[in-house]
């Protein structure tokens, strides 16, 4: 049973430091969007595309699946309530195991 609760543990933190990296993206991207952050300033954009080579794999099928809205991308929104989901039904799991 404690395999199971470090496990859960484990997936529970990969999943927020997930959602945290596509908070900071989609911030980030607001910020060069608005011209808050200019676009020269490398530091940023190389955090900004490091961040979405890491999500691109990602949110790439969730972007082919939905369809076009224009300028709006809500594929980081499902990604995170789907993670939520998958987050709800391991704790489900784990407490009907208990």
């Amino acid at each position: 049973m404690l395999f199971l609760d470090a496990l859960i543990s484990i997936i529970s933190l990969l999943t927020n430091v997930f959602v945290m990296l596509i908070i900071v993206q989609f911030v980030i991207g607001l910020l060069l969007a608005f011209n808050v952050v200019s676009s020269g300033n490398d530091f940023v954009v190389a955090i900004y595309r490091s961040i979405n080579s890491l999500l691109d794999p990602v949110l790439r099928p969730i972007r082919n699946f939905l369809p076009q809205t224009g300028a709006i991308d809500f594929s980081p929104l499902v990604l995170i309530i789907a993670l939520q989901i998958f987050l709800i039904v391991l704790d489900a799991i784990r407490n009907s195991l208990i």
